[in-house]
């Protein structure tokens, strides 16, 4: 007797909308990316995706549809912050779970060095992504124009400086996030305050001093201001900078947590105690805060929200729109460092 065997057809489209009670143009816009469609739609299409076993041809869809159905994360950043700096791994995070929710896929990209950055720009000219997040950017970088330039949809994460180009960013209140801070340590009756300050040539390195200096008023004293990059390492020399200085200063507010673990650091290589002796609080909330002994009084930034936004807003662009941009707030959290 011959043996028969039985090869199962693969699902289509049209067998995906029919077991989801729905239109083929509704599924195809689902797998697309989800615009225009409802809620309930959407949950009856993804249902019936996984009962059918359907799999879309990504490489037949790319070629009907002109798109890469991908987004490039990309950080203007030496490579090794990427696994440095907590920051960049929480913003990847929410990435990359904002496009698996869109059937779409995300492209880690670093341009740390000239080189980099010329390699990047030909990758996402040539169309392998659709669109870029543009996790951080330096006033002197021209990376950015090069991108608008070559016609790449792009979302800031944070306002670029020195850059004339109409772009969509998504931030936080970075100005009223460090008066914020500042205002607390002021009210815990702290009147010589220093600070940490992030690199000048970012967003966050700007206006967060801005806030600072702003909320401090006839207080100010640009002798208690020191710069980092970020690092816990340059927070740790700036502190000792600031201590070598003198200054008779009772709290220190750091443009990151990192700085301000590496603050802490160099304080108690002085023999100051935090909080007792001086205290300490930064900015960020990335995890590095809640475990830190003593754990930090920081701004926490909404990490799940801007990584949402950016994949929203690109999005926005890829369809031919023009997104306004989005100013998201931070949140005191108060522990025992300040």
């Amino acid at each position: 007797m011959e043996e028969t065997t039985s090869v199962r057809r693969k699902p289509t489209i049209r067998d995906v909308a029919a077991a989801a009670g729905v239109s083929r143009g509704t599924v195809s816009r689902v797998i697309n990316g989800g615009h225009w469609v409802s809620p309930d739609a959407r949950i009856a299409v993804e249902d019936a995706i996984r009962r059918t076993g359907y799999t879309a041809n990504h490489a037949a869809r790319s070629l009907a549809t002109g798109r890469a159905n991908s987004l490039a994360f990309l950080l203007t950043e030496p490579q090794h912050l990427l696994f440095a700096d907590p920051t960049f791994a929480l913003l990847l995070r929410g990435a990359a779970e904002a496009l698996a929710q869109r059937s779409m896929t995300l492209v880690l990209l670093v341009a740390g060095t000239p080189a980099e950055r010329a390699s990047v720009t030909h990758f996402v000219s040539a169309g392998h992504v659709d669109g870029v997040l543009l996790i951080s950017s330096h006033e002197s970088d021209p990376l950015l124009e090069e991108l608008l330039g070559a016609g790449v949809p792009t979302v800031s994460c944070g306002i670029p400086l020195g850059h004339d180009v109409q772009l969509p960013t998504v931030s936080v209140d970075e100005e009223g996030s460090a008066r914020t801070m500042t205002r607390y340590l002021r009210e815990q009756g702290h009147r010589r305050i220093a600070m940490i300050a992030g690199p000048a040539d970012t967003p966050g390195g700007r206006y967060r001093l801005v806030g600072f200096q702003s909320e401090m008023g006839d207080a100010f004293d640009p002798a208690l201001v020191e710069v980092g990059d970020y690092s816990q390492e340059s927070g740790a020399v700036a502190m000792g900078r600031l201590l070598e200085r003198g200054g008779d200063m009772d709290a220190v507010f750091a443009a990151s947590d990192l700085m301000a673990a590496g603050a802490i650091a160099a304080a108690r290589r002085a023999g100051l105690r935090v909080p007792e002796d001086i205290a300490i609080a930064g900015f960020d909330d990335s995890g590095l805060a809640a475990t830190h002994e003593p754990p930090l009084t920081t701004m926490r930034q909404p990490w799940e929200q801007l990584s949402e936004q950016m994949v929203s807003l690109v999005l926005e662009v890829i369809a031919g729109r023009s997104p306004a941009a989005v100013t998201l707030p931070t949140t005191l959290v108060v522990r025992a460092s300040a």
